[in-house]
């Protein structure tokens, strides 16, 4: 099998739908947030999910990376439940 070199996000080198692609960099930046949020609060899985409203398995979910079983809109909610918006949005 001959190695192929991607340039930019390797969402573009497995999808080849652009918006597929692109829903699927921002579930992962949405998922990202939500790890270092938890690693930086320090807190467990359980509180995790405590505050954000959701069973500790959805936060297990996150932590393995399981993107396919979230929705952007899930993945949002979460993160606003506990203040965190990485997304700006201009006024």
């Amino acid at each position: 099998m001959a190695k192929k070199i991607t340039k930019g996000s390797v969402f573009n080198a497995i999808e080849t739908d652009a918006g597929v692609a692109e829903q699927l960099k921002i579930k992962a930046a949405l998922m990202d947030c939500i790890r270092n949020y938890i690693a930086e609060e320090d807190i467990t899985q359980q509180e995790a999910a405590d505050r954000m409203g959701v069973q500790r398995s959805r936060i297990g979910d996150i932590s393995r990376g399981h993107i396919s079983v979230f929705s952007i809109d899930a993945l949002v909610a979460m993160a606003a439940r506990v203040n965190l918006h990485p997304v700006k949005i201009a006024a």
